[in-house]
């Protein structure tokens, strides 16, 4: 079959024309040959996105932006349709967020999958989502920090107005007069601590010697040490010796000698003995008192009257006898 010219003009015009759809589409990011379905998601504003924009699922192109368009003549909020490939399936729940795909402000949607157990079906309205903007991010991340840095500042000229009430002139005088005081305390103890080191420089040697003198004594103490142990040895045996010891019948000895004691101290109550009459008989308690008052008179006067008692003989004469006067009868005469 052989074709006329007219019939392979048409067919290179209907094939240029399939060619120039395929290639509008493809232009637009529609596929002809693979099944398609169509969501809807609405915003408070979409921050750049325009049609032909893609739809992603975790980085991952699944779609493009079909359509976008206000809600209504009197509504402000705007609604987007975007076309998804048929294998994939979206849950219920699945956020459709706008965000920053680069650094130059160029948007997309992505597809923040739920968990729900239901897909949607081709024509459902997704929930929405904005990421913040690079500003709205900034402001976010700096508003604790402002928020900090005004409290700092608050608190940094309340302490300023603290410290002006609290440092006026007179404690500015006190805090003057207390730095010439501790500037002389050290300043003294500049002098102490110099007079301690001229001191020990000074009895270095006698330092020296008392440091040698104890260490003479520790070396004495270590060589005696044999000695001392025998010494607490012996200690030690003599207190078991004296804890050996009979106390008890040193106890019942000097029991026996208290009650030995205190029978005599009975008798000598009741009047027994020599000693017991000495103590209870009255009488004979008078008449040693008088004997012992006329031993006195006695005495005194032998002392005074010697010639009474003594005789002496000069030139061979004898003095006459002289007759004993007792010293009660002696005492009246010279009283009359």
């Amino acid at each position: 079959m052989i074709l006329s010219r007219e019939s392979k003009i048409g067919l290179v015009f209907i094939f240029a024309l399939i060619l120039l759809v395929w290639g509008l589409n493809f232009l637009k990011g529609k596929t002809l040959l693979k099944p398609e379905r169509n969501f809807f998601a609405i915003y408070e504003r979409i921050d750049g996105l325009i049609v032909a924009n893609p739809v992603n699922i975790n980085g991952f192109a699944v779609g493009q932006v079909m359509k976008i368009e206000f809600e209504s003549e009197t509504s402000p909020r705007i609604v987007v349709e975007f076309m998804l490939d048929k294998k994939i399936k979206i849950p219920k729940n699945t956020v459709a967020r706008i965000y920053s795909e680069d650094l130059l402000g160029g948007k997309s949607i992505d597809l923040i999958l739920g968990d729900s157990p239901e897909y949607c079906e081709p024509g459902d309205t997704l929930a929405s989502a904005i990421e913040q903007s690079l500003r709205e991010e900034v402001n976010r991340q700096v508003e604790p920090i402002r928020r900090k840095a005004e409290n700092l500042i608050s608190s940094i000229d309340s302490m300023v107005t603290i410290i002006q009430m609290v440092f006026n002139e007179n404690m500015r005088d006190d805090l003057i007069a207390s730095v010439a005081s501790l500037k002389s305390t050290f300043g003294n103890l500049a002098n102490t601590t110099s007079a301690i080191d001229t001191l020990v420089i000074t009895q270095q040697r006698k330092l020296v010697d008392i440091i040698g003198h104890i260490e003479s004594i520790t070396h004495n103490l270590q060589n005696s040490n044999a000695e001392i142990t025998n010494v607490l040895a012996n200690f030690s045996a003599i207190s078991d010796t004296i804890a050996q010891i009979k106390i008890s019948r040193t106890l019942s000895d000097l029991n026996q000698t208290l009650s030995d004691i205190a029978m005599i101290v009975e008798k000598i109550n009741q009047g027994d003995g020599s000693m017991g009459l000495l103590i209870n008989d009255q009488e004979l308690y008078n008449n040693l008192v008088t004997s012992s008052t006329e031993l006195n008179l006695l005495l005194e006067d032998l002392r005074l009257n010697p010639q009474r008692y003594i005789s002496v003989s000069v030139f061979g004469k004898k003095p006459g006898k002289q007759p004993y006067i007792p010293p009660a009868e002696m005492e009246s005469g010279e009283k009359k």
